[in-house]
């Protein structure tokens, strides 16, 4: 390799959390490799670090040698990435911390994975960015650092700081960073390698849209689930849903009948409660913490509506 080629090549460092999944971490790196391949040469290094330095244990088993940290200056990396899947409460590690903030200072453009924007928002290297975070962490990371709002999208470039949802997001937003130096040409050979024939946008959804989650197409039913979606902590009355759809209350109740098979508080209070058992799962707030931001009036009411939907009381659910 050339002195030039040598200076071309960029270093990208992948953190990775035990508990990472696989997937998400693939969809980043594995587009770097097939770059390397379609140019003919090293282009991309690829380096891989743990927390202690052993190699890092996925979600589904699967092993990734790692290397320790690195230390001040000794990396040469142009950017890094932290990889985390999981809990977030299980994601206590203040050397991966200290080493996101001291990779900040020296220039290194720093990136999260799936949940790996928790861990940046925990250094302190958020505030003021637009960034995202994987769908099923955004609660947790809401209600641990209540200033900050993530986007509802796949993947946000903010200057220095890059984030992304996880799961096959990475491909989308790996294309745009190879475009960013290789060009568009070469990003969609790169693309195109791995069958990844239509790239999504940045702000496109995480999620399928309401119409295919719930599986309705009715305007106004579909106007006043996702009002619910909005209004966990502080639930509306049926006559100001009502009011949002349109319609009567009697007919807001037909509604939620013929296309959902269900009723109208049934259908609210699943929706808090499933977020409710997110928080458990992910958050470090107490049960009764829980019971106000789903909002239930008391602990007593919360635990029985929660043990009647998933057989388990709140404290069981978060032991298990």
């Amino acid at each position: 390799m050339s002195s030039l080629d040598s200076r071309n090549v960029q270093t990208i460092g992948f953190i990775l959390i035990p508990g990472f999944a696989l997937m998400s971490y693939a969809s980043a790196s594995e587009p770097l490799r097939a770059a390397n391949l379609l140019a003919g040469r090293e282009i991309y290094r690829l380096r891989i670090f743990s927390p202690d330095g052993a190699p890092a244990l996925s979600s589904s088993g699967v092993s990734v040698p790692a290397d320790a940290l690195p230390v001040r200056g000794a990396a040469g990396l142009g950017t890094a990435f932290v990889c985390a899947g999981g809990l977030p409460r299980d994601w206590r590690y203040p050397g991966v911390l200290s080493c996101l903030r001291q990779l900040s200072r020296e220039g290194v453009r720093i990136g999260g994975i799936s949940g790996g924007p928790y861990l940046m928002a925990a250094a302190g290297l958020l505030g003021g960015r637009d960034f995202t975070i994987h769908w099923e962490h955004a609660s947790a990371l809401l209600e641990a650092f209540p200033d900050l709002t993530p986007r509802q999208a796949r993947f946000m470039i903010d200057g220095n700081r890059i984030t992304c949802g996880g799961g096959i997001a990475p491909l989308d937003m790996m294309h745009v960073l190879i475009a960013e130096r290789m060009g568009p040409d070469f990003a969609r050979r790169v693309s195109d390698w791995y069958l990844h024939t239509e790239v999504n946008e940045p702000a496109a959804p995480q999620r399928a849209s309401l119409a295919e989650r719930y599986g309705v197409h009715h305007p106004g039913l579909l106007a006043v689930l996702e009002r619910m979606e909005e209004t966990i902590e502080m639930p509306l009355e049926r006559a100001a849903m009502a009011r949002i759809a349109g319609v009567t209350t009697r007919h807001l109740d037909r509604l939620f009948a013929a296309h959902l098979g269900t009723t109208f508080l049934d259908q609210y209070r699943r929706i808090r409660l499933q977020h409710a058992h997110r928080l458990l799962k992910q958050s470090p707030l107490s049960v009764s913490e829980i019971a106000v931001a789903t909002g239930f009036s008391s602990l007593s009411h919360f635990s029985r509506m929660f043990r009647a939907v998933y057989g388990v009381a709140p404290r069981g659910a978060r032991q298990e």
